[in-house]
């Protein structure tokens, strides 16, 4: 009777451990189809704009280019995506390319459209408040808070290899070797310090920038700066990137895949002594 006693409560713990097991299971498949689906709705807008969008000048055709690398990036890092924190990143590829989409409109004279949820580190780098020229390396490097001529490389703010780059206009990309490499040179440190001291929308120095740490001109970050899934403003109504043109109504990166650092292929980065 014991054994009989015995062998009823073993079957039952294993039924429970495995019912368990399965619910998590299906819970976890579930999230991670929430976090393709989340993802796929901002590469879809991306996508909408990278083909419908032309430039009219250096700058609208660069901040078109990086954003259709990242379209390419995103939508191989969705396939490949096995977990939601995957899934996550290529979201966030997305949307890094839907702020080089409203640079571009910005720069060819159209409505840069809906506003896009903030990045990971981007408030925290700060922003370029102002136009700066120096004389780093032999070379002049400018930065703006507009596009023009002189500066038709935009970047929206962030973080690249672990240091914060302030958002706007550059003559050149200065961090696209670190991007690249995955690690910055000497002269970056130089470089921060020349271009952006004492500029009022970069709220830290060069040394706070050599050991990765910024609190841009609002103080630090807030809670957009997390993967959430809290509304991105894609949502229905008249505030979504339509698939055609200027119409919202409807509707790295080296495109491999990888989830590590981005490698832009086919840029010559040499020259920049980072």
């Amino acid at each position: 009777m014991e054994l009989i006693l015995i062998l009823v409560v073993l079957a039952a713990v294993v039924f429970f451990v495995m019912r368990s097991q399965n619910n998590s299971g299906g819970s976890s498949a579930r999230d991670l189809e929430d976090a393709k689906a989340d993802a796929r709705q901002a590469i879809e807008r991306l996508g909408g704009q990278v083909y419908s969008l032309v430039g009219t000048d250096d700058a609208s055709k660069q901040a078109l280019a990086d954003a259709s690398e990242r379209y390419t990036a995103a939508g191989s890092q969705i396939e490949q995506a096995n977990s939601p924190v995957q899934a996550r990143l290529a979201k966030q590829t997305a949307l890094e390319g839907l702020y080089y989409i409203r640079a571009a409109r910005t720069a060819m004279g159209i409505d840069p459209g809906p506003e896009v949820p903030t990045l990971d580190g981007q408030k925290a780098a700060g922003t370029v408040t102002e136009a700066r020229e120096i004389e780093f390396e032999g070379r002049q490097v400018a930065a703006s808070p507009t596009p023009s001529n002189r500066t038709p490389n935009y970047y929206p703010g962030g973080r690249v290899a672990g240091r914060p780059v302030p958002a706007g206009w550059y003559s050149e990309p200065w961090w696209k070797p670190a991007l690249v490499a995955g690690a910055w040179g000497l002269g970056s440190m130089f470089l921060f310090s020349a271009l952006f001291s004492g500029m009022s929308g970069v709220g830290y120095d060069a040394q706070a920038f050599e050991n990765g740490v910024g609190d841009g001109s609002d103080g630090g970050m807030d809670g957009g700066d997390e993967y959430g899934a809290a509304d991105d403003g894609f949502g229905g109504g008249g505030d979504e990137y339509g698939a055609a043109g200027d119409d919202f109504g409807g509707g790295e990166f080296d495109g491999g895949g990888d989830f590590g650092g981005g490698d832009f292929g086919g840029g010559d980065f040499g020259g920049f002594g980072f």
